[in-house]
């Protein structure tokens, strides 16, 4: 579990699963090779000896304003996933959101930054047999336009998360449907990052001088920074994508915004900067 402040704002990270992934499973362009070639500012905590990516799928959980806010809900227990690493997950990430005082039943609002399988899994949780919203008093935040288009998409791999972790939140009316420029308190609002997905957004914080922002997966991974144009195989827009991250570097870059990165190893938290003609990241 790892900590921060961000002004009065505290951000709290916990893990649901790390390890490194094969490059190309997720970028064509991460080869071996190519990976080797950024070792000086990526090993070893973003790339493994072997040259695969160090990845990590976990939730950062926001106190702000007395508020406790959930963004992105990672895979969950009990789920039904092709991918075998995911499929019918047995772990303690509950126990853990308990630890650092997110019980379920106070937490205020869990934020969707976009609607893919490990970025919505605990949305729900089984219960005798029925998909039931796993934070009974939270607002869940989704975003209008992604939505729209997850609830009507006509592909069972991707429909199956949003089927068993986000419509039953909407049918229990438990979800707001929300603009991509929505304040959660007066310290927390969401931007709108199209690419990955049609209504992908992130969120940003800013609290007595201190700034940060969240990605969500506008980028997967820090090589991103360096290569902002490569494609990335789960991006809905690629052209757009690769606009959208190549702008947030651009945005971001050499200031005092600490970035989170969604999927970034441990740490996960630091900052962009510019060298020669593109950006990276650094602790």
């Amino acid at each position: 579990m790892n900590q921060w402040k961000i002004g009065g704002v505290k951000v709290t990270r916990i893990v649901e699963s790390e390890a490194p992934w094969k490059g190309e499973w997720l970028l064509p362009n991460a080869t071996y090779e190519n990976v080797r070639k950024e070792a000086d500012w990526l090993h070893p905590t973003f790339t493994d000896e072997k040259g695969k990516l160090r990845m990590s799928i976990h939730a950062l959980l926001i106190e702000s304003e007395g508020k406790r806010i959930i963004v992105d809900t990672c895979i969950g227990n009990d789920k039904v996933r092709p991918n075998p690493v995911w499929h019918n997950l047995k772990g303690p990430f509950l126990n853990e959101l308990g630890g650092a005082g997110f019980a379920r039943d106070n937490v205020d609002f869990v934020v969707c930054t976009h609607l893919h399988v490990d970025h919505v899994g605990w949305n729900t949780m089984l219960v005798d047999g029925k998909w039931m919203p796993t934070f009974p008093n939270a607002r869940y935040l989704i975003g209008g336009v992604e939505w729209d288009f997850w609830s009507r998409f006509d592909g069972k791999e991707l429909r199956d998360p949003v089927e068993d972790s986000v419509r039953p939140v909407v049918e229990q009316e438990r979800a707001d449907l929300i603009d991509s420029n929505h304040r959660v308190t007066s310290e927390v609002w969401i931007e709108p990052t199209p690419g990955h997905t049609p209504g992908h957004h992130s969120v940003r914080i800013s609290s007595r001088g201190s700034e940060a922002v969240i990605t969500g997966d506008l980028m997967h991974h820090p090589i991103q920074c360096r290569y902002p144009e490569w494609i990335d195989n789960f991006d809905s827009d690629r052209a757009q994508a690769a606009r959208t991250r190549r702008e947030f570097c651009e945005k971001y870059a050499n200031s005092n915004v600490l970035v989170f990165g969604t999927h970034f190893a441990t740490p996960s938290a630091g900052r962009i900067v510019r060298k020669d003609d593109s950006f990276r990241f650094v602790l």
